[in-house]
């Protein structure tokens, strides 16, 4: 052990003794043996010059080269972690990390982690957390070969519009892997995601609790690693993004197609009930059909978001909503059965009135044109009913959890 190491570790260990560092840095690790040692010392190092009480905390993924090894003789924290996965490892550090304020980085030098300083004078500056940005967009830089040609023109840029768009993340490059936080807040949004959407996952649930974020322009340099290639797999990962996006956005993933296929039916009625005839095309039962489709997927994937919204909040996946606070002053379980009965008890007299005219005509045939005027709408009428007085139950059953829901 060199003396400098031997400096460093006892300067650490002073700062420590009658408090907690003022930040942990959290690098997961899994078979880094290539870059690990450069990560850690140019963390220290940023530690060293800038008088920064802090610690080193390596999150071991199950490493078989030896990682853990290098990690311990240059006298940092290794926690173990059994459970695979990048956001496993990430949590269990975080979780073991002392420190009022962490920040997170990957151990495969692609991060600058003399960029350590900048990162803790925003969150000094009363931000909650510190996001790195890599992208140009943001005022970063990507080194040559340091980035996919699909990544940076495609994949980041979308994620990160994505963000901003259905969550205000007032960031450029939301993939990023370099960014610090609060202990306090990372308390607050309860990650779950084991895998590689818990980048993502960080930064939707920090600003659904209405977190105050910067953003660190950085430099992206080339993975260093020789041994290996990068963990991540583009497709496999992006889609797992993706999915996260959507399950954490119901109204982008249910309620905006379910008013748009429920505005296209209704659309379709008024076109096809009066039998119309527009550009030399005739619009007439089998449009009705296509129409009653379109109402009846629409407002089940309407009441879906209702639904999913509902549980989210009640799972603490999702912060507290006041306009479902507000929806449900106007919509309770009572109003939810009123409401279903009559429009079931609209389309059941609908199709009562279709069997009446059948009776009329001795149970023979039919002007099926205008049997099916009464009888489409009716069966469509009756549907939206039952599955309104399903779903009524449904939603408050989800509620009760909560009081202000139920």
């Amino acid at each position: 052990m060199t003396a400098s190491l031997v400096e460093w570790q006892s300067a650490r260990a002073t700062r420590a003794a009658d408090s907690h560092p003022e930040i942990s840095i959290v690098m997961p690790c899994l078979n880094e043996a290539d870059t690990l040692e450069s990560c850690i010392r140019a963390a220290q190092q940023a530690l060293d010059e800038h008088d920064i009480s802090g610690e080193i905390v390596v999150a071991d993924n199950g490493s078989t080269d030896g990682s853990q090894d290098i990690a311990q003789r240059l006298g940092v924290r290794v926690i173990a972690v059994p459970e695979r996965g990048y956001g496993s490892a990430l949590m269990a550090g975080i979780a073991a990390a002392r420190g009022y304020y962490v920040l997170i980085g990957d151990a495969d030098d692609s991060y600058d982690f003399s960029e350590i300083p900048r990162f803790l004078d925003k969150l000094r500056d009363g931000y909650d957390m510190a996001q790195g940005c890599r992208l140009g967009s943001g005022g970063g830089t990507v080194q040559k070969g340091a980035m996919p040609l699909l990544h940076r023109i495609w994949g980041n840029p979308m994620f990160s519009a994505m963000a901003r768009m259905w969550f205000r993340a007032p960031i450029h490059d939301v993939q990023c892997g370099m960014r610090a936080f609060t202990k306090e807040l990372y308390g607050r949004i309860e990650q779950r995601c084991t895998g590689m959407e818990f980048i993502s996952e960080n930064m939707i649930k920090s600003c659904l609790a209405g977190a105050r974020i910067a953003e660190v322009p950085i430099t992206l340099r080339p993975d260093g690693r020789k041994a290996h290639p990068p963990h991540l797999k583009t497709f496999r990962d992006g889609w797992r993004n993706l999915r996260f996006y959507l399950m954490f956005c119901p109204r982008w993933l249910f309620l905006m197609p379910g008013v748009l296929l429920i505005a296209l039916g209704l659309i379709g009625y008024g076109i096809a009930l009066p039998r119309l005839r527009i550009s030399g095309i005739t619009f007439d039962v089998h449009t009705l059909l296509f129409a009653s489709l379109a109402v009846i997927w629409g407002y089940q994937s309407v009441i879906f978001a209702v639904m999913t919204k509902v549980f989210a909040i009640a799972e603490g996946m999702l912060p507290w909503d006041r306009r479902m606070t507000r929806l449900f002053e106007v919509v309770n379980l009572e109003r939810g059965l009123l409401a279903g009965t009559v429009v079931m008890a609209m389309g059941l007299s609908l199709l009562v009135v279709a069997i009446t005219n059948w009776y009329h005509a001795h149970f023979g045939d039919l002007n099926y044109p205008d049997t099916l005027r009464l009888v489409i709408p009716g069966v469509t009428l009756a549907t939206i009913g039952f599955q309104t007085i399903l779903s009524s139950f449904f939603i408050s059953i989800l509620g009760m959890k909560r009081r202000r829901i139920a």
